[in-house]
């Protein structure tokens, strides 16, 4: 059984080493001493969300925290190229399921999508508000995954926006592909930059009323492939999991699995 993770900030384990003390404390702390009740001897993982892992033993539980001697410190690479999900907005909290599981898959990146036939719509405090719900989501998802790595969320883009993001990421030789139930082209025959490649890979997934003609021909104008996920329609919480996993095969992310 693996052992449990638990976060850090970025660059806070940078200047460790094994057989340093660290002190796990503050809410983390609390979680791992008081609601999971870690014991002497107990292996547990500290990782700072951009790739270093500490592989550290309970030394003593306190009321200031879980003190851990350092075993190990791993850097773990930023898989390339980078999986990113573009997620419409969508009501009942099916974006945010959509994420949480895109997470779990090995998303390294969200980027909500405010399209045109989204019900939920983002602006003001709730914009901000919503997007740190959904920093908290894929922060407790990378922590059930096991993850060294905590994808990004981007501010919210609307349609325009995207178009032009788009177009940038295929400049850069990366690829954008939308899910879309009229394409011909089956996802796995889609054209990706090889595994290594550092470029994008953006998967765009529209709202539960679908992508509107006047969006696919915006970013198929940009550079985006309309690409068939499969043969049947699902439902935008798990369209984008669905795919990015495939594509996670296809580079040989979980060759190793």
């Amino acid at each position: 059984m693996t052992a449990p993770v638990f976060l850090a900030e970025p660059g806070a384990l940078d200047a460790l080493a094994a057989g340093d003390a660290y002190l796990l404390d503050g809410t983390e702390g609390r979680h791992a001493g008081v609601v999971q009740r870690k014991s002497v001897g107990e292996r547990v993982d500290v990782v700072d969300c951009a790739g270093v892992r500490v592989v550290g033993e309970v030394e003593s539980v306190g009321a200031e925290g879980v003190h851990l001697r350092v075993r190990e410190v791993v850097r773990e690479p930023a898989p390339a190229p980078a999986l990113v999900l573009v997620q419409a907005l969508a009501k009942g909290d099916r974006d945010e399921m959509a994420i949480e599981a895109a997470t779990e898959v090995g998303a390294d990146g969200v980027v909500p999508w405010q399209a045109e036939r989204s019900i939920v719509v983002w602006r003001g405090d709730r914009a901000a508000k919503s997007r740190a719900r959904w920093l908290g989501t894929v922060r407790t998802a990378a922590k059930q995954a096991r993850r060294a790595h905590v994808p990004e969320v981007a501010l919210a883009l609307d349609s325009g926006a995207l178009a032009r993001r788009t177009r940038e990421v295929v400049a850069a030789g990366g690829a954008v592909l939308v899910l879309h139930e009229e394409a011909t082209t089956p996802i796995a025959a889609a054209a990706v930059p090889a595994a290594g490649t550092t470029a994008e890979v953006l998967v765009v997934v529209g709202p539960e009323g679908g992508i509107s003609a006047r969006e696919l021909d915006a970013l198929v104008d940009a550079g985006a492939q309309p690409v068939l996920l499969g043969p049947h329609v699902l439902r935008t919480s798990t369209a984008g999991p669905v795919a990015l996993a495939l594509l996670a095969q296809s580079l040989g992310r979980w060759s190793g699995a």
